[in-house]
């Protein structure tokens, strides 16, 4: 009896409808445009799941590609790849084992946890909890609602006082990258537990007020908790199509659809019917336009690829305060990889990992705020967006180096 509740509630931690029990992924090195050209003869024929880049059409020469493949095609796609004399290694061999590993944090409570991966509800209470618990630190409010009619909520983190200036930090743009929502929450938990403690924060919170939008796309995120695991997209319907869906962070209006972003629903990367189309894409947008006088700094939060990349994607320009940014993201880096040895790269997104347009920094830039940045987390690939629950600290606690560090920054040359 006890054995069968131990099994029943292990179904209900993670009740994935998608089977994965013999999915794959490939990592993929790509000499030439021959290769290139190769991948993208695949993609049509199989439904490959592009882990990264994000679409067979931002695969360059002398990189690795990275996608996800059906048990069925498994032997099919490993023909191709021999016949056609590509370098290959399978990074993950059976996907089901790994995203059941994930929740490898042996006890399951039906409580929050800074340390597992919470589904939207239990965030949802999180969220009125935490805000409830410190009001002189934490306010809460709501800047919209999704497609499926959940409330976007925002957390205003900082000690009350008029006028100040602020940093906007966001997570859970697409939905299967959980770690992202995980870093938001323990940000939120780090601010409380330090402030009056540790000098370094204690000043931030005082001088600066941080908005905190722990997940955006909630339908997608929901949808990775209870149909398939792999999820990308918001889950907003298209005339005229049967495919779900819009990439949200294709979605702004920052070069929109020009460059690595689809026109086609069907596809992961759908750039939507217009900029702004999703209601989760326009509250962030009108928000910040809203507040923009006060908004100094934006962060993004993605995985993975351990990066921190800034203006721009959209096109190969740079920004005009380009050795500025590249020196912070350099120093933040550094900064990061004192606490585990984590290694990041930094720089221009196009050039740094590939050209893609209607990104959220690239807009928040354009919009005036010179400082903007995209996190991409843990890992380099061998777990993806699997990442297991006992990497979320030692994660964390590294990036909230990173953040404070810029933040830091930032609060010095206000003026």
């Amino acid at each position: 009896m006890l054995l069968l509740l131990a099994l029943v509630s292990v179904a209900l931690a993670h009740p994935f409808e998608e089977d994965f029990n013999g999915n794959r992924v490939f990592r993929v090195s790509v000499p030439d445009e021959d290769h290139i050209n190769l991948i993208q003869e695949l993609a049509n024929t199989k439904p490959i799941d592009f882990w990264k880049p994000d679409s067979a059409t931002q695969v360059k020469p002398l990189t690795t590609v990275d996608f996800h493949v059906r048990a069925e095609d498994v032997a099919m796609v490993e023909n191709f790849l021999e016949q056609n004399e590509f370098h290959y290694e399978v990074l993950i061999s059976n996907v089901k084992n790994v995203l059941e590993a994930q929740f490898d944090s042996h006890t399951r409570t039906s409580e929050h946890s800074y340390t597992k991966y919470n589904k939207w509800e239990k965030i949802e209470s999180w969220i009125k909890q935490v805000a409830t618990d410190n009001p002189d630190l934490i306010s809460q409010s709501t800047i919209g609602t999704t497609f499926e009619g959940r409330n976007m909520y925002l957390l205003k983190v900082g000690k009350a006082k008029p006028n100040k200036p602020a940093i906007f930090i966001d997570c859970g743009f697409h939905a299967r990258e959980w770690i992202s929502p995980a870093f938001c929450q323990w940000f939120v938990r780090e601010a409380v537990r330090t402030y009056g403690q540790e000098i370094h924060m204690t000043r931030l919170l005082d001088e600066l007020d941080f908005y905190v939008l722990p997940v955006v796309n909630i339908d997608g995120y929901v949808y990775t908790w209870t149909k398939s695991r792999m999820w990308r997209k918001t889950r907003s319907t298209t005339t005229g199509s049967s495919c779900v869906g819009v990439d949200p962070n294709r979605n702004f209006n920052a070069g929109w659809c020009e460059v690595g972003a689809s026109r086609s629903p069907c596809s992961d990367t759908y750039c939507g019917p217009a900029a702004e189309s999703e209601k989760e894409t326009k509250a962030l947008a009108d928000f910040i336009r809203k507040n923009l006088s006060s908004i100094k700094a934006y962060f993004t939060i993605h995985s993975y690829s351990q990066m921190m990349l800034y203006p721009y994607s959209y096109d190969y320009k740079l920004p005009e305060n380009y050795e500025e940014l590249n020196a912070l993201v350099k120093g933040a880096a550094k900064e990061l990889a004192t606490l585990h040895g984590t290694k990041y790269t930094y720089g221009p997104g196009a050039t740094t990992i590939y050209p893609a347009a209607g990104g959220s920094d690239d807009w928040a830039y354009d919009q005036g705020i010179k400082y903007s940045f995209t996190f991409e987390l843990r890992d380099t690939g061998i777990y993806g967006f699997l990442l297991p629950e006992s990497q979320i600290r030692q994660t964390c606690e590294e990036t909230m180096l990173a953040v404070k560090y810029i933040a830091n920054y930032v609060l010095e040359h206000l003026y």
